[in-house]
């Protein structure tokens, strides 16, 4: 099989990397500086320094060849959910594509499939999650993904490209609840992170990721999701690995709020993309307009937004009337 990879950041390379492992991949990135660069030393010094590329994994600049190479196989996008939309613009119709990209497009707050709706409509499409960094994808370490789309020989076709040693993909009808698994995860993901920095203990950490969890299965449910979903790779699965891991920029993201950074200094540390800070307010919006109630995503709002100190969102949250769990 042929595959395009549209995006070289760290999650598309460590990927391309485990399909170019069995099949024919070719990586392309914006900058071609860059992809000469990594053509030269086979690897990806920018994010993954440490880890040779396969015979299989070849890297370009140009677009169009990239598409070319996976149309008769499959594309995948991976780029930041702010380019998806300027991505999909550019495939055709009988593109069969997938993303790889968690959270909510800015300005609109549609999530991936919605985008895809519009900019592709009638495509095969789908999404690949779950929970994973890059670093150990690439490492080889195993992991476990599930592939969501509508089309069930899409899905197949990404269990054919990814399914192979330490890898394991398992499929899914439901696209839109594996999307916000991988959008609210993040959101909560500061949640923990601000809970430990604040010392509250191993307790607190559970009961955040517990409730956060109901959360996040109220809200899907809400916007046509299977309740099963969350209780899989993309929801449970990515909340616990999001929220306690400590390659999780989301959760370094809270740890720093918790010792009394704002949220712009906090992003400027890390240095890349804590996708729950850019999700959370369309969370918050869109919850909000379907009245589902999410008392920790609108505390980690308050913090993020510098509403509330993030003590002070914690004593809010405690303080709040007792109720059945379910």
């Amino acid at each position: 099989m042929k595959l395009a990879f549209l995006g070289a950041g760290a999650w598309g390379t460590a990927l391309a990397m485990a399909a170019a492992r069995r099949h024919e991949v070719l990586l392309w990135a914006r900058d071609a500086q860059q992809a000469a660069t990594m053509a030269a030393e086979r690897c990806n010094r920018r994010y993954l320094p440490e880890q040779r590329w396969p015979d299989g994994l070849a890297v370009t600049a140009d677009f169009d060849l990239a598409m070319a190479h996976g149309l008769g196989g499959l594309i995948v996008v991976a780029t930041p959910m702010a380019a998806l939309r300027e991505t999909l613009a550019r495939l055709p119709r009988q593109a069969r594509v997938v993303w790889l990209c968690k959270g909510f497009e800015a300005g609109t707050g549609l999530l991936g499939h919605e985008v895809a709706a519009a900019v592709l409509p009638g495509a095969a499409a789908g999404v690949l999650s779950g929970p994973s960094f890059a670093q150990e994808v690439a490492a080889g370490l195993p992991t476990a993904l599930v592939a969501a789309s509508n089309e069930p020989a899409l899905s197949m076709q990404l269990v054919e490209a990814f399914h192979h040693g330490t890898l394991r993909i398992y499929t899914s009808t439901d696209p839109v609840g594996v999307e916000v698994g991988g959008a609210v995860k993040n959101v909560l993901a500061i949640a923990t992170g601000i809970s430990d920095g604040l010392g509250l203990g191993m307790n607190a950490r559970a009961a955040l990721v517990t409730r956060g969890l109901a959360e996040m299965t109220r809200f899907g449910v809400r916007l046509g999701a299977q309740v099963e979903t969350f209780m899989g790779l993309a929801g449970l699965g990515d909340l616990v690995l999001t929220a306690t891991g400590d390659l999780s920029r989301n959760r370094r993201l809270g740890l720093l709020l918790a010792q009394g950074e704002t949220t712009e200094g906090g992003l400027s540390q890390l240095g890349h993309v804590a996708e729950g800070a850019y999700s959370l307010a369309t969370v918050i919006e869109r919850s909000r307009a379907l009245k589902v109630d999410m008392p920790v995503a609108e505390a980690v709002h308050a913090v993020v937004s510098g509403a509330a100190t993030p003590r002070a969102a914690v004593e809010q949250l405690l303080q709040r009337d007792p109720r059945a769990e379910a």
